[in-house]
């Protein structure tokens, strides 16, 4: 079986792969990252999550409810910068790949 060209550049490849792995990092970072000062947070200072901030309204309570926003941004910043690098390096590659393939006569039907 001959070989086939590889299709882009290895530094095109590693970039894609550092980028993934980059934005994964900082998704799971922040999501997590809040969830686990909130539950230090909770282990170690109790007296300032129960401490009131207003009409009765925990600290603690505050920083759970904060919870929800604080992942659904991640996701957002997750989808906003995986659409603007991610997606058109992808595409560039997936491109090159196809021209290489045609190229070497292995178009598929």
């Amino acid at each position: 079986m001959p070989s086939r060209p590889a299709p882009g550049r290895h530094s095109d490849l590693r970039e894609l792969r550092v980028a993934y792995r980059r934005q994964r990092r900082v998704a799971t970072f922040t999501a997590l990252g809040y969830f686990t000062l909130f539950l230090v947070l909770s282990a170690l200072a109790p007296a300032l999550m129960t401490g009131t901030v207003t009409g009765g309204l925990s600290t603690g309570l505050l920083l759970g409810l904060c919870q929800l926003p604080v992942t659904c941004l991640a996701l957002v910043l997750y989808e906003r910068t995986a659409r603007r690098r991610l997606d058109p390096l992808a595409e560039r590659l997936r491109k090159q790949a196809e021209l290489a393939d045609a190229r070497a006569g292995g178009g598929r039907p």
